[in-house]
């Protein structure tokens, strides 16, 4: 598997995590409030980054209100045919909302942060009172990151080719002598859920549940419960055509590169979904607001998402916690740990067949909330009827 819940185990070893940074979720909004961030978004964006001519189908690659509405609907939702956590295939109901056609990119992640000053949890100070009898020289901001062995290895240890990184953050993504200049319409990673969270809440959004995520990942491509394997139907590669940003060769030392990719891609490479969403699949997983556990649980699913409800904010209203939705995030972490995982959707650019067959609608896997690594990043969604009461 890729670097999921062990990944988060490593970060948290001195100097690796910043869990007592956390908590600084987005209050409830009312309508007004969220119309005028979403406005005040795409002024912000367009002044930062004009678009010139380019592509009709990704016109508006930095503009951060660009979404695809997906109308209510029940679904088939997991599988049994691959990794025992996607199950049990179950129908899944989800309200009518709308989805970013792509990850956030490190374009719009820019504007959001000229606009704020907003200091992500891999560029924050470790606080020497969180790790007791750490050295202090150890407590160094940074994120994980990728590292190519030298040939092949025995998969069963990822820590062969996960390494922390001093500098690591969304601007040096490998590091401190790395740089996003000229990838500025790749998606944003080293990214933690607070700094996902962050972004949607100025853009006037919201991260999606993981039930609306695998819906818009499927782009229309399942039917019931013997649907297709992959977003685009049964072949991972029909005709011969490369359809996400995959692993293209022995993980996890030779990539030939998707597309002439190694890593990220810009957003929109590869082809749009039945939904004309690009890169659900691969590239980047994708933070979810949903916390993990080990099977889907249908009978405890959460109801149709709704930022704003009549009765205020309570435990129909995703802004602020229930005491319940508390329970489930502490049961959520590993063992010995009290940081809270979410699920990631979509697989990345380091899934293979040999090693992470994930880069599948149902596919998921666990991440500790305060982890940012290399090859994660995220897209919002809102409400269907975020402009009308």
């Amino acid at each position: 598997m890729e670097p999921n819940a062990a990944i988060a185990d490593f970060a948290r070893q001195p100097g690796r995590t910043r869990s007592g940074d956390r908590d600084q979720g987005a209050p409830c909004r009312c309508l007004a409030d969220e119309l005028l961030l979403a406005s005040r978004a795409e002024s912000l964006v367009r002044r930062a980054f004009p678009m010139g001519g380019g592509s009709d189908t990704l016109a508006g690659v930095t503009d951060v209100t660009r979404m695809n509405r997906l109308e209510a609907a029940t679904f088939t939702m997991g599988s049994e045919a691959f990794y025992p956590e996607e199950g049990p295939v179950h129908q899944r109901s989800v309200a009518a909302f709308e989805i970013d056609v792509h990850p956030v990119t490190n374009a719009q992640y820019a504007a959001f942060i000229a606009d704020t000053g907003y200091l992500t949890v891999a560029e924050r100070p470790l606080d020497p009172a969180d790790f007791p009898g750490a050295d202090p020289a150890d407590l160094v901001p940074g994120g994980l990151v990728f590292v190519p062995t030298r040939g092949p290895v025995d998969l069963r240890d990822w820590r062969q080719w996960w390494a922390w990184s001093v500098g690591a953050n969304w601007r040096h993504p490998f590091g401190g002598g790395s740089s996003i200049e000229g990838r500025e319409d790749h998606p944003v990673v080293q990214v933690a859920l607070e700094d996902a969270m962050a972004y949607a809440a100025w853009a006037g959004k919201r991260l999606p549940t993981e039930a609306e995520f695998e819906y818009a990942a499927q782009g229309g491509a399942r039917s019931g419960r013997s649907g297709a394997t992959y977003a685009w139907g049964d072949e991972a590669q029909p005709g011969g055509q490369l359809m996400a940003n995959t692993w293209q060769g022995a993980f996890p030392w030779r990539n030939t590169g998707a597309k002439g990719w190694v890593g990220t891609s810009p957003v929109g490479t590869f082809p749009a979904n039945g939904y004309g969403l690009f890169d659900c699949i691969g590239n980047v997983w994708e933070w979810t607001i949903d916390v993990y556990a080990e099977r889907h649980q249908p009978d405890r699913a959460p109801a149709g998402v709704d930022l704003i409800t009549d009765g205020g904010c309570g435990d129909g209203c995703r802004c602020s916690p229930s005491s319940r939705d508390e329970a489930r995030a502490t049961a959520s972490a590993e063992p010995g740990s009290t940081i809270s995982r979410r699920v990631l959707k979509g697989g990345s650019h380091l899934c293979a067949p040999e090693y992470c067959l994930r880069y599948r609608p149902a596919a998921r896997s666990p991440q500790a909330d305060d982890t940012a690594t290399s090859h994660i990043g995220f897209r919002c969604v809102r409400r269907a009827d975020h402009g009308t009461r």
